[in-house]
């Protein structure tokens, strides 16, 4: 077997994994159903299977890759996690609580392609993708922080990186989430949040998954979107409206806009106007959401009457809208800052001797 993690298998080639070592096949399922439905996080709880299989199996193909090195939790509930992988990289994801729901928001990439102005992410670069096990190794951890009267419900791909940046692992990862012998959470609870990458959108509609697509638009025209999204500058809108209605034709579902709301910046009336046009063409809602503010960044998060009359703009303008509420304001709730927090502390170490590399 290779030291390469469990969360990176499926029934089929864990299955051929043990045939290798002259297992029955049948012993795949177990496992499986030890960590995705029991919650086993060693081979230990497993009491239905040999011990010299345990054995062999926690020192060749380990259930989780990751120590959990940094964890906040914020007075309204929110959790988050920083994650060391066994190279040295580090992963964040949080646990958002809202009434019954909880909802897991998981990284892609290890650091960020993309380099949004305002968002700590990208501060650094990207370092490395994440692996298919890796993205479900993220959500299987916020699922073990819910409270034990409550079940993890959503999942979103709104964490540090580009998920179709990391196309394969990221619908990898979506497929395990959704699966029977996975996670089961249902498809339309699972949502991918892309700056927006054409072929990338167009090649997920063709796999026919039904999960919501979201598209981070953030600006409403090309010349702004360019300025404060400088990775989308060979981005057209016009071509994520094109790619956004593909997706919509071939699956039924209505491709979401995402748009932080920067004081000054693309908050204007103008803008909401803009916008709307851009959501009409699109058949797409708006989740608004005001800026949670990055330490050593200048851009500010608007007043809560700003934010209203942008909303109430769009909604004049036929365009459903929802503000969605900013979460962990008392922690490193953005994306990248508690990573960057602890990288800067010292407290962990960033793997910066990796290399480089190219959702």
């Amino acid at each position: 077997m290779t030291p390469d993690g469990l969360f990176e298998h499926t029934p089929e080639t864990l299955a051929a994994l043990l045939r290798e070592r002259g297992e029955p096949p049948f012993r795949a399922r177990q496992i499986l159903e030890w960590v995705y439905r029991k919650g086993a996080e060693t081979y230990d709880r497993m009491s239905n299977l040999p011990q010299a299989l345990r054995q062999t199996l926690a020192e060749t193909l380990p259930v989780y890759r990751s120590a959990v090195t940094a964890q906040q939790a914020s007075s309204d509930g929110t959790v988050k996690l920083l994650l060391t992988w066994d190279d040295g990289a580090t992963s964040e994801c949080v646990m958002i609580p809202d009434g019954d729901r909880r909802t897991a928001c998981i990284s892609t990439q290890v650091g960020c392609p993309v380099k949004c102005v305002f968002c700590a992410s990208g501060i650094g670069g990207l370092q490395r993708q994440l692996t298919r096990g890796q993205i479900v190794e993220q959500a299987m951890r916020v699922r073990a922080v819910c409270e034990p009267d409550t079940r993890l419900s959503n999942v979103v791909f709104m964490g540090l990186g580009e998920p179709l940046a990391n196309y394969e692992a990221t619908v990898a990862a979506v497929r395990a989430i959704n699966a029977p012998w996975g996670m089961e959470i249902g498809a339309r609870k699972i949502t991918i949040s892309t700056v927006g990458v054409p072929k990338g959108i167009r090649r997920l509609a063709e796999e026919q998954l039904q999960i919501t697509l979201a598209i981070s638009l953030h600006a409403p025209n090309d010349e702004l979107r360019r300025r404060i999204i400088p990775w989308a500058e060979a981005i057209g809108i016009d071509e994520l409206v094109d790619a956004a209605n593909v997706y919509f034709r071939s699956t039924g579902r209505e491709v979401t806009l995402e748009y932080i709301l920067l004081g000054g910046v693309n908050d204007q009336a103008e803008h909401a106007k803009e916008l709307a046009v851009v959501a009409r063409r699109m058949r797409s809602n708006v989740n608004l959401i005001r800026y949670n503010p990055v330490e050593g960044l200048p851009y500010q998060r608007p007043a809560a009457e700003d934010a209203e009359r942008f909303q109430a703009i769009l909604r004049r303008e036929g365009v459903n809208t929802h503000m969605r509420r900013s979460r962990g304001l008392d922690i490193d709730a953005a994306c990248g800052q508690l990573r960057r927090r602890e990288a800067s502390s010292g407290t962990v170490m960033l793997a910066t001797r990796l290399e480089t590399g190219g959702p």
